[in-house]
């Protein structure tokens, strides 16, 4: 799996805290900007954020180009329905040889291992099979895996990114796409530490689990590493 940031607001954490300035100032943004300090860019962000108000971070967007990762990772990845995508087409770009994401599970078992491949490569002579009768990619693209390796590039605003970590980091999701969250987030924190120093599962973030008796514990190693902190 490949996560690359593309691209993202300029100066992200100062957007933020000028967009909420301007609601409380006679000023203008472009006067705002110029009058911030970074200290106090931080400040007004980690107080926004610890109070939940989110609208202001709408302002900032973030790209990212995702490889190597399959098609029932972005068959989850698109539920995350306040974003932008654009997905590789089995449509136009022919699968001759595809890839494919083996789930370790799978991999770890050689008896499993080996029916998996088979089974992979049985699909993909069916597949050539049938456009070599003519049969249009676009169609034959139907006996394709979620197995299949796809390429997607998706653009999120920190709101929306927020609401994702916290869902798609919690130990309870699966693999791959936490994977995933895991690998964006440490691309968003290297642009942009204080907006995001938090940011991650609710019990992070929260400071709360919402998974009830399948919580996997971790909010409790949490607080009581903060107990023993505050103990000393």
């Amino acid at each position: 799996m490949e996560v690359k940031l593309l691209r993202h607001t300029p100066e992200p954490e100062k957007t933020v805290a000028m967009s909420a300035r301007l609601c409380y100032s006679p000023i203008g943004a472009a006067q705002l900007e110029e009058k911030m300090t970074d200290e106090q860019a931080a400040k007004l962000v980690r107080k926004l954020v610890s109070m939940g108000h989110f609208s202001t971070l709408e302002h900032v967007t973030f790209t990212f180009a995702i490889e190597g990762v399959s098609r029932v990772l972005t068959h989850q990845l698109v539920r995350h329905r306040i974003a932008s995508y654009s997905q590789q087409s089995q449509r136009y770009v022919k699968e001759h040889n595809f890839e494919t994401i083996v789930p370790p599970s799978i991999a770890a078992r050689p008896g499993a291992k080996e029916k998996f491949d088979k089974l992979m490569m049985e699909i993909q002579d069916l597949y050539n099979e049938f456009t070599d009768m003519g049969i249009l990619a676009e169609d034959a693209r139907y006996v394709l895996p979620n197995a299949a390796e796809t390429k997607i590039v998706c653009t999120f605003n920190v709101r929306s990114l927020m609401n994702f970590f916290s869902l798609r980091c919690c130990t309870r999701a699966q693999w791959e796409i936490r994977q995933l969250a895991e690998k964006m987030l440490a691309e968003c924190k290297k642009v942009a530490p204080v907006l995001f120093e938090n940011a991650g599962p609710t019990c992070v973030s929260e400071g709360v689990c919402h998974e009830g008796e399948m919580s996997c514990g971790r909010l409790q190693a949490i607080l009581a590493k903060k107990t023993a902190e505050a103990e000393k």
